[in-house]
């Protein structure tokens, strides 16, 4: 015998406060395919980006986030469902010395936030989100411009100085920048051609 809409999103709901998630994830699935007209419908596409979040199932919950943006554009939950979509990035930011796509993507995110809900609850959270991402993408392009600048190819490293300066000046890191730059003039001068064989790829 086939559960009802109501027996499921129970069943559901109860799984997810008691952090089942796979099965909660498992009984909202049921919900929305057996009943996509039904008034829980909406509820359990979030329900199971939710869970899948909980789970850190990150690429799973950002498609089911976008996934529920797309079709409910516009839902009361979608600043709700924008900030997790952001989370779900910025939960993965690696260190400084490792790739920052996940710190890019969470700023794009949160800053679509912002702009498009700036009195949205999540967008107060968002905003010092932010500056986590702002300070890890700046650290970043510090350290990749220390590496060049160690390996005396000052070329380069003016390069990522340049770029850290004129994207974050309002950083620490950004502000260590315009300095070097000049250091790194003053080298490319002193040694020509030597200092241009390291030129960033």
């Amino acid at each position: 015998m086939e559960k009802s809409a109501e027996t499921l999103v129970r069943e559901g709901s109860a799984q997810f406060r008691d952090q089942d998630y796979k099965y909660a994830i498992k009984s909202f699935t049921t919900l929305k395919d057996w009943y996509p007209f039904s008034k829980y419908a909406i509820l359990a596409e979030l329900k199971i980006a939710d869970a899948h979040f909980q789970l850190e199932e990150y690429d799973e919950a950002i498609f089911a986030y976008q996934e529920f943006e797309n079709l409910h554009p516009k839902n009361e939950a979608i600043p709700y469902v924008i900030y997790q979509t952001g989370r779900c990035w910025f939960d993965r930011i690696d260190t400084v010395d490792r790739d920052q796509r996940c710190a890019l993507k969470a700023q794009t995110e949160f800053n679509r936030l912002v702009h498009r809900f700036p009195d949205a609850p999540e967008s107060a959270k968002a905003a010092q989100h932010i500056e986590v991402c702002i300070k890890s993408l700046a650290g970043h392009e510090l350290y990749v411009a220390e590496f060049y600048f160690k390996a005396k190819h000052y070329k380069a490293a003016m390069k990522r100085f340049e770029h850290l300066f004129a994207n974050y000046p309002d950083t620490r890191e950004g502000k260590e920048a315009l300095p070097r730059i000049a250091v790194c003039r003053e080298m490319i001068d002193q040694f020509g051609d030597q200092a241009n064989g390291g030129d960033e790829k």
